[in-house]
């Protein structure tokens, strides 16, 4: 269950009536953009109000009348998906500020600067938008507003998506413990294991995100890791 000091109202006006919910407000927001959540993450009680302010539930045969049943579930999801979020002004700053450098760090990890080969650093990135006057949404998901805020800060500073497919040789020593490693960081195009069971794969990634995965995989083999770029695309 969510906890009540982080909840807010999530509310809607049907056939003359007010209903309200207690609602994580993050979570809420993902499962109406249509995002998996389970509704035990959503919920900070599982109660459909008149009024949350006095405390006063909505009488069961309301609910039966105006939504056709009275499954707590299934208002909400109703409520959510109909209705609107109250969240404070400070509520949505933050929401506003985290969106930004979500945004941001999506940027980083999969662009870089094309005059150097090496990704733009998550402050440069928050700098950049800052600049261009990017509009941010809290109430949008981070990889919506990803091409719109990556259009505008190409003014302020070079840069482009770009995508790698790296060749990875691990010793046998450090390949069990590297294989999931390295399935994780992108699209696995090959595997297999050498005779003396050593691990080899190519895998697509963004091309941010090289020095990511070469610091881990130096970590896991003690700098033992033989990595190659075969090939770069946009």
């Amino acid at each position: 269950m969510v906890s009540l000091d982080k909840a807010v109202i999530a509310r809607i006006m049907k056939a003359g009536e007010k209903f309200e919910i207690l609602v994580d407000p993050e979570k809420a927001l993902e499962l109406k953009r249509g995002k998996e959540v389970k509704m035990e993450d959503v919920l900070a009680a599982r109660e459909i109000y008149s009024d949350v302010g006095k405390g006063l539930r909505a009488p069961q045969e309301k609910l039966n009348r105006v939504f056709g049943t009275n499954n707590a579930e299934q208002i909400a999801r109703k409520i959510i998906f109909d209705g609107e979020l109250q969240l404070t002004t400070e509520q949505r700053r933050k929401m506003v500020e985290d969106r930004r450098k979500q945004i941001a760090g999506i940027i980083s990890r999969q662009g870089l600067n094309p005059q150097t080969g090496a990704p733009h650093p998550i402050e440069r990135v928050l700098n950049a938008m800052e600049q261009a006057k990017v509009q941010i949404s809290g109430e949008k998901g981070a990889e919506e507003q990803v091409e719109d805020a990556l259009e505008k800060i190409q003014r302020i500073i070079p840069i482009r998506f770009e995508k790698v497919i790296l060749a990875i040789r691990i010793p046998t020593a450090y390949a069990a413990r590297s294989v999931s490693v390295v399935r994780s960081f992108g699209k696995l195009q090959k595997e297999e294991w050498g005779n003396d069971g050593s691990y080899l794969a190519q895998i697509e990634i963004p091309a941010g995100m090289q020095p990511e995965i070469f610091d881990k995989l130096n970590s896991i083999t003690k700098g033992e890791v033989e990595v190659k770029i075969l090939n770069r695309s946009k």
